[in-house]
């Protein structure tokens, strides 16, 4: 079972938390942010499957299953007239939100450009995200001695009652490269649980941005508690120093240029 807590009215976390400590943070010199989505973690539809009762009439004869395999199909991809948010953006979209909400101190004022991440991890994809964890070592040579990592393990929308909603569920942890977890928190955001507006589903097929935008709004409440667990109280602001960076090879002095004629 998961054991959950309410937060912001719409983010639950698990009671399996590991908190961080200040002095954790501060024995940390260059992390590395990675966030990804698990192998056929969603976006899904379970609408019709769980709640065939609800919707009969309006499916008429389609089969539920078919009915939340064609949802699925709006979810991800769109439609002809309107775009859905695709994996690469509610992974990426979670990333940058938490950097924006983090403090303005050490480590993560050292954190590795994303873009450097992603060259040396070999994940420039557009429409996809890597599924399996990453081989996080290849990033030691840049400095790198920690890795905040979050996955989603599971998203898309549900049914109870006739109310349907979004739901998005994984977890957040921060780890040294060598070893040791420092932090860790699964959570679970549900909209049904938080009592919020039924999302009508066919209204989501005809325009998937329904979805994107409550999507979105729930991305944001799981970045803020992220940020929040990772901002303890009790630390005091760390003065920063530029990281050690890697010396590039010299480049040659040209050779003086000869008169042509």
């Amino acid at each position: 079972m998961r054991c959950t807590l309410g937060v912001l009215g719409l983010v639950a976390v698990g009671c399996a938390h590991t908190p961080v400590s200040a002095s954790a943070l501060d024995s940390l010199e260059r992390p590395a942010f990675i966030a990804r989505i698990e192998e056929g973690a969603g976006p899904k539809s379970v609408v019709f499957r769980d709640d065939a009762a609800s919707y009969a009439k309006r499916l008429k004869t389609l089969d539920a299953r078919e009915a939340d395999r064609r949802l699925t199909l709006k979810l991800e991809k769109g439609t002809d007239k309107e775009r859905s948010i695709n994996r690469y953006q509610v992974a990426d979209s979670l990333r940058a939100q938490v950097v924006s909400e983090l403090p303005r101190t050490r480590p993560w004022t050292r954190m590795l450009p994303p873009a450097q991440v992603a060259t040396v991890l070999e994940s420039f994809l557009v429409d996809e995200v890597p599924a399996n964890a990453p081989d996080v070592t290849r990033l030691e040579p840049l400095g790198v001695d920690s890795i905040l990592e979050i996955v989603i393990e599971d998203y898309g929308m549900r049914s109870k009652g006739g109310k349907a909603g979004i739901y998005l569920y994984g977890y957040a942890q921060l780890y040294r490269v060598k070893g040791g977890v420092l932090y860790r928190r699964a959570f679970f955001s549900d909209e049904l649980n938080a009592g919020l507006e039924h999302l009508d589903p066919f209204e989501v097929a005809k325009s998937p941005t329904l979805f994107a935008n409550r999507v979105k709004s729930m991305l944001q409440a799981v970045a803020h508690q992220i940020a929040l667990d990772l901002s303890p109280a009790t630390r005091t602001a760390q003065q920063d120093t530029p990281p050690a960076r890697l010396e590039a090879a010299p480049t040659p002095a040209k050779p003086a240029e000869e008169d042509p004629l």
